[in-house]
C-alpha cells in the first residue's frame, strides 16, 4: 500500500505572522569575528519561548546562554515591519489569534494607517477600539455609503423623482472625512470609521 504524499514542509496560512529568530552572537561573529546566521522560522506565538540552546542546536559555534535572541526576518503579513524582539512579535501572534485570520489583514491596515489607538506606548493596538471602528471589507468606499445611506434612509422622505438629483459625489467626498479609507489585499478597501 502506496503511503500518501506529505509536503516537506509545514503549511501555514498565508497572513499568518512567522518571525526568523537568530542569535545576534553568531550575527555579530563574537565568538571568532566571522558572522554566521543561526537561527530558524518560528510561529509569532510561540517567539518568546525560544531560547538560545534552541537556536545552537545542532551547531558547533559555542554560545552562552547571555546570547540575545531577536527577530531579524518577518514572514506572512505584520502590521509593523521592522526588527523586534521575540516578547514583541509574541505579542503580535497573540493578537493575530485575538483576532483571527479573516479579520488580521483588516488589523495590519488599520495599524499601518497610523489611524489606530495603541495600548499606552506601544505600537499594539487596543482590539476593542478595532471592533467598534472597523466597517467592514468593501469594493470601494462609495459601495459602503451607498449601504450607509440605505441603513440610516438618508432619502427615505425624499420623493422619488428628485432622488436622482442627489449628489451622491458631494456626499460621498463629504462623508469619507470621518473615515480612515485603506486598501484591501484582494483589490478592495478596507473602512475604519474615525471616532
Amino acid at each position: 500500500m502506496n503511503k500518501p504524499l506529505q509536503p516537506s514542509v509545514a503549511i501555514t496560512a498565508p497572513d499568518r505572522p512567522r518571525a526568523w529568530i537568530g542569535s545576534l552572537a553568531a550575527y555579530n561573529g563574537a565568538h571568532d569575528g566571522v558572522p554566521r546566521l543561526i537561527g530558524d522560522w518560528y510561529d509569532a506565538t510561540d517567539a518568546a519561548d525560544v531560547t538560545v540552546a534552541d537556536l545552537h542546536a545542532g551547531t558547533v559555534v559555542p554560545f552562552t546562554d547571555d546570547d540575545e535572541l531577536y527577530v531579524l526576518d518577518l514572514d506572512g503579513e505584520w502590521p509593523v515591519h521592522r526588527e523586534m524582539d521575540p516578547t514583541e512579535a509574541q505579542r503580535w501572534g497573540e493578537i493575530y489569534e485575538e483576532v483571527g485570520p479573516n479579520t488580521w489583514p483588516a488589523l495590519c491596515a488599520w495599524v499601518r494607517s497610523g489611524a489606530y489607538i495603541a495600548e499606552g506606548d506601544t505600537d499594539f493596538p487596543i482590539l476593542s477600539d478595532f471592533e467598534e471602528r472597523y466597517a467592514g471589507e468593501w469594493s470601494t468606499f462609495r459601495e459602503y455609503a451607498e449601504q450607509l445611506a440605505d441603513d440610516i434612509g438618508l432619502l427615505t422622505d425624499v420623493p422619488e423623482s428628485l432622488q436622482r438629483y442627489f449628489d451622491w459625489e458631494s456626499w460621498t467626498r463629504d462623508l469619507r472625512f470621518d473615515y480612515s479609507v485603506e486598501d484591501a489585499p484582494d483589490g478592495g478597501v478596507f473602512i475604519f470609521r474615525d471616532l
